[in-house]
């Protein structure tokens, strides 16, 4: 597996996202990162027809830093950093690039694969598990964001 990020087609700002101050709503931001993991969960066994399986993941937490306002068909790219996983779980970074070279979002998410029978977590299959590991290998090579792991909270000075 190559030593690069995963990067998703271009996507375009919708004009059903844009809110009335005239830039892309806060929800939306989540949609365009959500739709990227959509493009790379095949890659890696998820998807639609693993759902069929009685087996799916779902999203424990997911935090998004938002740097610069995207506006009404702006073309952008997610990429995504897988930073960890285990039998159960993983954990990815996610940014938002605007096709002029800037960064629109940030965002850091804890899946869990889930058994649709409880529901309830379970462990992945050993297939899957393999292909974690091969992207987990190539991306650990890459440097670790440094927006990755922030806490959210008011800063006081004492």
């Amino acid at each position: 597996m190559e030593t690069t990020l995963f990067r998703s087609s271009v996507m375009n700002v919708r004009p059903e996202w844009i809110d009335y101050n005239g830039h892309m709503n806060m929800a939306y931001y989540a949609v365009l990162f959500d739709e990227a993991s959509d493009e790379i969960y095949p890659q890696i066994g998820f998807g639609p027809a693993y759902q069929k399986t009685g087996f799916t993941t779902y999203t424990a937490e997911f935090h998004i830093c938002y740097l610069r306002e995207l506006h009404l068909h702006d073309p952008v790219t997610v990429t995504l950093q897988l930073l960890d996983f285990d039998a159960k779980r993983f954990h990815f970074y996610q940014e938002i690039w605007h096709e002029d070279g800037w960064c629109a979002a940030t965002a850091e998410a804890l899946s869990l694969h889930v058994d649709q029978s409880g529901p309830r977590v379970a462990p992945m299959p050993r297939h899957i598990l393999d292909k974690l590991r091969n992207l987990h290998d190539a991306h650990s090579r890459l440097p670790r964001p440094d927006r990755a792991g922030r806490q959210i909270g008011i800063r006081r000075k004492v």
